[in-house]
């Protein structure tokens, strides 16, 4: 399968598996952390790929608005893994907005190619998402909140990239006598 396809066909079923398993209703934000070095075969880091990142970015934003739900895309570590999303999304989470505009080198290709492609961009100190989708071992599970579950697909990867998902369930409080169901 030709890479655009697979990653397009990768992250709708990624989004989809997570929104299920999750019970994400509409309205719900999946956060993409994602290294273009990594799915074109390079070290993390060591050789960013704009192009792939705005087609990471499409495919990832598509995937959830066909489902009602908010895409947002972690930045690297240069960005103090700062998070893009629409403003709305921020707004309405009570997040704290945080200035910089982020570049390839700079907060990464997809991020970067996200910003372009959302309506009003804004970035965001920190979330809680109700999932995350870490495409090349980026460590995303920062903005996942508590308590978060580990999801498998049958893609494993994306190009050279490993997959990793979770989505967050609510934590169990009590003890011996708590009844959950």
């Amino acid at each position: 399968m030709e890479l655009n396809a697979e990653i397009f066909s990768t992250l709708d079923a990624a989004v989809e598996a997570l929104q299920q398993a999750g019970e994400i209703a509409p309205g719900g934000l999946i956060v993409l952390g994602c290294s273009t070095s990594e799915v074109a075969g390079a070290r993390i880091g060591k050789g960013s790929v704009p192009e792939l990142g705005e087609i990471i970015a499409e495919a990832m934003l598509e995937a959830c608005r066909k489902r009602g739900l908010n895409a947002a895309f972690q930045c690297c570590e240069h960005l103090n893994r700062a998070i893009v999303m629409e403003e709305s999304v921020l707004r309405s989470r009570f997040l704290m907005q945080v200035k910089a505009i982020p570049q390839p080198k700079a907060g990464g290709s997809v991020p970067a190619a996200a910003w372009k492609l959302l309506e009003k961009p804004a970035l965001a100190l920190a979330v809680q998402a109700e999932a995350a989708i870490d495409i090349g071992d980026t460590l995303v599970g920062m903005h996942i909140r508590p308590v978060a579950v580990p999801l498998r697909i049958e893609q494993g990867s994306v190009g050279h990239a490993n997959l990793v998902m979770a989505y967050s369930r609510l934590p169990y409080v009590g003890g011996a006598r708590a009844v959950y169901e």
